[in-house]
């Protein structure tokens, strides 16, 4: 990745491009891994107006129409809002943005070149794919923008990831190593426990997503029964829910942190109490706490991002010893800056909304839950770290240290001067003794 000279190591696959140039096997990866997660969006859209085609309601509808509604969501996970049945939609599917992350590390892992070259040739050419697709769907100038801004970011984050798996890249550690040399001791060991934070996060919250599933598993089936779908149609919704998963999991992690989610206007899920509403019936929403769910158990729910604060502490603790007092300290605060900045930045891509009304705001608010994840974690790792750290005991002791003696000293010479101006027989004693030591020691000196 740092250099276009590629050393002569065995090759990882052998593919159809192997043996061109080395700008044109990235723009060949990254176009396969477009034109894969595009049909794995189209094809069941497709698969839905074949099954509905007999239905006299769709009569005058083409196949092309599918074509373009899939392609619309596509765009949608590349951060582009879209039009469907004349509503605009802005919730980002998380699910889609993921698989196209992953189709293009797949891409990259098995026919890229891990050169610069290739690198950026493959993100240009997955941009001007992704630009492509939304002037047919008839996007707006600035739309096609958020797609391209969008489409770099995926497929940077993809591309780059399975090049840096190919034989003849360089291990990331090597590659990072000219900028973490650079950086200062507390601003590496906080990024990467705030990395690890950030995963342990993600963790919990799928998890509790988990628990929400099981408990709504009831309801879930209700709803399946009352949409009352044939087995093409049943797929279809499968898959649309699958792309708002990682939405919901998102959700869990502001639930965790205290302020919850809302899913319309009106509407509330919170670990201290849920105001629900009649929401639409998509089977994945009955996974969604209701009030009987909440209660005292619930209500401590961001200790529970306080513990992970706490391993994260006992992290920076095991890695800022023998250093400066204030190593620690500086550590537990980019720590909390990079999960702050994190969970916010995940919140807002998991919110928006679906449609006018009151279903115009569907998420949380980023920069809330992500101030109050920071403060949460930050707490637990200064508990943990801090009072830890010989450094810092030391440092404490030293600041209170001057204000201890000069009040001991001044006890002290308000003692002697009281003892002084009484001439009581403790003070004549003392220069007797200050008398005899001082012939004694005359005495010695004439001997």
């Amino acid at each position: 990745m740092l250099s276009d000279d590629v050393p002569s190591r065995p090759q990882f696959f052998a593919s159809a491009i192997d043996g061109a140039p080395r700008w044109a096997t990235g723009a060949l990866a990254a176009a396969q891994a477009a034109v894969l997660s595009l049909l794995a969006i189209v094809l069941p859209a497709i698969a839905a107006f074949v099954a509905t085609s007999a239905d006299p309601t769709n009569e005058g509808v083409s196949w092309w129409r599918s074509v373009g509604v899939g392609a619309s969501v596509w765009l949608l996970g590349h951060g582009m809002p879209t039009q469907v049945g004349g509503v605009t939609v802005t919730l980002v599917p998380l699910g889609v943005t993921l698989l196209a992350v992953c189709t293009c590390y797949a891409s990259a892992r098995r026919s890229g070149t891990a050169t610069r070259t290739g690198f950026w040739a493959g993100v240009l050419a997955y941009v001007a794919f992704a630009v492509v697709v939304a002037l047919l769907v008839g996007a707006s100038p600035v739309a096609c923008l958020r797609a391209a801004v969008g489409a770099a970011v995926v497929a940077g984050a993809g591309l780059g990831l399975g090049l840096l798996r190919r034989p003849e890249a360089l291990s990331w550690r090597r590659l990072t190593r000219p900028v973490w040399t650079r950086a200062a001791v507390p601003v590496r060991v906080g990024a990467a426990a705030g990395v690890l934070v950030l995963a342990l996060l993600v963790l919990a919250a799928a998890l509790l997503t988990t628990l929400w599933v099981v408990a709504g598993r009831a309801t879930i089936g209700d709803v399946v029964r009352g949409l009352g779908l044939d087995a093409v149609g049943g797929i279809v919704l499968a898959v649309a829910e699958l792309a708002f998963v990682p939405n919901l999991v998102v959700w869990a992690l502001a639930w965790l942190a205290g302020p919850g989610f809302a899913v319309g206007a009106g509407t509330s899920f919170a670990p201290d109490g849920v105001v629900a509403a009649p929401l639409p019936a998509v089977p994945m929403l009955g996974a969604l706490p209701t009030p009987e769910a909440v209660g005292p158990a619930t209500w401590g729910a961001p200790a529970l991002l306080v513990l992970v604060g706490v391993l994260a502490g006992w992290y920076v603790h095991r890695r800022t010893t023998g250093g400066p007092w204030w190593s620690s300290a500086a550590s537990v605060g980019v720590l909390g800056g990079v999960v702050a900045a994190a969970a916010a930045v995940l919140v807002t891509l998991a919110s928006g909304g679906v449609g006018p009304g009151r279903m115009a705001h569907v998420g949380a608010q980023g920069w809330l839950v992500g101030l109050l994840v920071g403060a949460w974690v930050t707490a637990g790792a200064a508990v943990a770290a801090l009072p830890a750290d010989r450094a810092v005991r030391r440092r404490l002791v030293a600041g209170l240290r001057p204000a201890s003696v000069a009040t001991s000293d001044a006890m002290s010479d308000a003692t002697s001067n009281r003892g002084g101006a009484s001439g009581g027989p403790a003070a004549r004693s003392d220069q007797g003794r200050r008398e005899r030591s001082s012939s004694d020691t005359r005495q010695s000196s004439m001997s």
